[in-house]
């Protein structure tokens, strides 16, 4: 695809069947002619970031043992203890500001299907464990003996289990954004930005080009994920738009022991699914990878939101009752199938911090489909860097977040790697 600007027309997901007011708000009829501060995007990363700007006042162990090996201890324990503060971070902002999105805690069973990717992950979480990081000892391993008792899952091989939450990121968006729009944010919705000027004017501002016009803006904030890449030329082949399947799965006639933990199951390095029981005993479940992950066209650097991945459409079919003891009887069927579009980092870290060579533009982007637990706070640095002048490392932010020359510069490509062993 040439750019990765959003398709026309992109599928509904479960999470907007009721949409918020503010879903195709304008806040003025025009546009402002200059303002402060321009926000790209209004999603999770987007609002959270004019959030903070005008309030200033978990993964422990998978990954980690990635980043260790690669980065040393230190650089990913900081990743480590950085998501797990987010659910404290979440947790306050959702009863400070009374919004209701479902919010929960409980734990997360991440299922080993595959021997020996389970004995890989075992290894690296004991080598944490034996070089003393501390996020790690919230993770605790099953083994194989155990492991199908304790999730539940047909031919489990070994599984780990650690906190987690879970809320419906829609709402939780939404009702921050009217939260910030109450205080004097200028929303402007079904405005598409279509490029930023190369160089500042004379006053220090740069020119924010959309379809309605454009505005002369102090501080530019891309909060654009997939997106990116098409109005912040930097980021071509850095942050890449791919493709993913999701569904939602209704359950008739409920286990006599209902799914009250979120799950991922990992079938090999590349192919798992992720579960998240709803309130309602729905689950949302999302991943297939494995049916059309050998077409990189079908997912890689596609925008098309507007259709599915018809090799994925089936399935989520009978999904409960073939990996669950206990529910083949339950009816559980699949009630709805969408595709959706991910903003993945060809080095697998999210970049975050000032462009650059670009005064003034920040980037909050390519979360890898792993945002929850790293845009929230990510945010709160990007609002400290305008607001207060902050530095990037004066923030606390993950050293290994940041943007910089020497990532842009890499010819990595995690994305990629595994398409060679499919």
């Amino acid at each position: 695809m040439a750019e990765a600007f959003p398709a026309n027309n992109g599928m509904t997901s479960f999470w907007r069947t009721e949409p918020h007011f503010l879903d195709s708000h304008r806040s003025t009829e025009v546009l402002p002619d200059a303002s402060d501060i321009v926000i790209i995007g209004a999603g999770y990363a987007g609002v959270s970031t004019a959030y903070h700007c005008g309030h200033l006042k978990p993964d422990v162990y998978y990954q980690v043992s990635a980043l260790a090996d690669k980065y040393g201890i230190d650089a990913a324990e900081e990743v480590a203890a950085f998501e797990l503060a987010h659910m404290a971070a979440v947790q306050s902002c959702v009863e400070e500001e009374k919004i209701d999105c479902d919010l929960e805690f409980g734990k997360v069973v991440d299922v080993q299907l595959d021997d020996n990717h389970c004995a890989k992950t075992k290894t690296g979480y004991e080598s944490l464990l034996a070089q003393g990081a501390l996020t790690t000892t919230e993770a605790d391993f099953s083994p194989k003996e155990t492991a199908e008792a304790v999730s539940g899952v047909k031919g489990a091989r070994g599984c780990f289990r650690c906190r987690t939450g879970r809320l419906w990121p829609y709402k939780f968006t939404t009702q921050l954004l009217e939260r910030t729009v109450s205080a004097g944010v200028n929303l402007q919705t079904q405005t598409p930005v279509l490029r930023i000027s190369e160089t500042p004017d004379i006053d220090g501002r740069w020119t924010v080009v959309t379809s309605r016009g454009s505005v002369r803006a102090k501080w530019v904030v891309f909060s654009s994920n997939a997106y990116t890449s098409a109005i912040a030329p930097e980021y071509k082949d850095k942050i890449v738009p791919v493709r993913g399947v999701c569904s939602r799965i209704v359950v008739p006639n409920p286990p006599k022991t209902p799914l009250n933990c979120s799950y991922t199951l990992r079938f090999n390095a590349w192919d798992y699914d992720y579960l998240i029981p709803r309130p309602d005993g729905s689950i949302v479940v999302g991943g297939g990878k494995s049916t059309f992950f050998h077409d990189s066209s079908e997912w890689y650097n596609n925008t098309d939101d507007s259709r599915l991945i018809e090799s994925a459409t089936r399935y989520f079919d009978n999904y409960m009752q073939r990996h669950f003891h206990g529910w083949e009887n339950t009816g559980a069927y699949t009630d709805r199938v969408w595709t959706g579009i991910m903003g993945y980092s060809t080095d697998s870290l999210p970049h975050v911090g000032p462009i650059p060579n670009k005064p003034c533009q920040l980037v909050i982007a390519g979360f890898n489909g792993h945002g929850m637990p790293q845009v929230f706070l990510s945010a709160q640095a990007i609002a400290q860097m305008i607001i207060c002048g902050a530095t990037y490392e004066e923030t606390k932010l993950p050293r290994l977040f940041k943007t910089t020359l020497e990532r842009l510069s890499s010819q990595e490509n995690h994305i990629l790697k595994h398409l060679k062993a499919i």
